[in-house]
């Protein structure tokens, strides 16, 4: 059996070197994107995982995996909203996802930057570079369990979230089309975004990506936050309207927020731009916002999260291949 990974980090290639070897499998791990041109390096091989997890999948990829002769494509992420689902099916491919690789890593980051935006770690930085060591008003920061903090989509991650931040002390309300009784005994659920958010000193995402939900996070919705709340999206890009935000954070509306997922980032992230320009004016305003702690889709990041992924992809793609399906199929 013969599998091909792309877009592949140097941690990524480390794993799925060292799993190919303890199932006697051939992995060939690549850099490259996948995309129309780079699919043709798959022919020949039984199978294709592809850790991509934003930008665009070229539609011309599904009938060409069909006429290799590949019938799954084994995603590095639990999102699979890149994907045409329909149109894969339609070629006869089995989409795939690791749907829980490490919740905890996600969640534990959350908190993190949620803890840095209120006790204002990012000006203390600032300040402490320039040799400014002074006690100011501006670096006076607030206790965490004094807040109230709404949760906005109660799955994996949502629910650890929500225990770590109960663990300080916070008030819980939140929001999911689909409630979880688990959790009822910490937070209070509540019938809209609207009325989860209004009171709420911390808004933490943690919802899909959906095309219903796609900027559901715009500058009206900002408006009925409390005023001096803080926002953390360690979902998805494309459900924050950026420019939205930053006018709530400009105005006031926002006292900060903590972003690890921007919509458009994909021809930024994993890439060095020291000495180069950022041409995306909104991720550039983003990125150097005074207001904003930005992280570049790393909250999951952690040697346990990428282990689970990789391998996860891996596994998932040689049970498609052997049996035909997965218990992880999202098609």
């Amino acid at each position: 059996m013969k599998l091909i990974l792309y877009h592949a980090n140097a941690m990524m290639k480390e794993i799925a070197e060292n799993w190919a070897k303890e199932n006697q499998i051939e992995v060939t791990v690549l850099s490259e994107l996948l995309t129309a041109e780079s699919v043709k390096l798959s022919k020949g091989y039984d199978g294709i995982i592809n850790s991509q997890a934003a930008g665009t999948i070229d539609k011309e990829i599904y009938s060409i995996l069909r006429e290799y002769g590949i019938r799954q494509i084994a995603l590095v992420s639990a999102g699979y909203e890149l994907y045409d689902l329909k149109l894969a099916t339609e070629n006869n491919l089995v989409i795939t996802n690791v749907p829980s690789y490490s919740p905890e890593s996600i969640a534990e980051y959350t908190v993190l930057t949620g803890l840095n935006l209120v006790r204002n770690n990012n000006t203390i930085i600032a300040n402490v570079a320039k040799n400014d060591f002074r006690w100011q008003p501006s670096i006076c920061g607030r206790v965490m369990g004094d807040m109230k903090v709404a949760i906005i989509g109660t799955g994996r991650i949502g629910q650890i979230t929500a225990r770590l931040f109960h663990g300080f002390g916070c008030e819980l309300t939140g929001f999911d089309l689909y409630q979880n009784e688990g959790i009822k005994s910490i937070l209070t659920y509540k019938d809209s975004i609207e009325e989860a958010v209004k009171d709420a000193d911390i808004v933490s995402i943690h919802m899909p990506a959906t095309a219903d939900n796609r900027h559901c996070f715009n500058y009206e919705m900002f408006q009925k936050f409390k005023p001096g709340s803080i926002l953390l999206n360690m979902a998805r890009g494309s459900i924050v309207d950026t420019e939205g935000l930053l006018k709530a954070l400009d105005e006031g509306i926002l006292s900060g927020a903590g972003i690890d997922t921007y919509e458009y980032e994909m021809p930024y992230i994993q890439k060095d731009y020291q000495d180069k320009l950022i041409e995306d004016e909104v991720f550039a305003r983003l990125v150097h916002h005074p207001r904003v702690m930005y992280s570049p889709h790393i909250a999951y990041f952690t040697d346990e999260a990428i282990k689970n992924l990789v391998e996860g992809a891996l596994n998932a793609a040689v049970e498609v291949i052997t049996t035909g399906t997965s218990k992880s199929r999202v098609n």
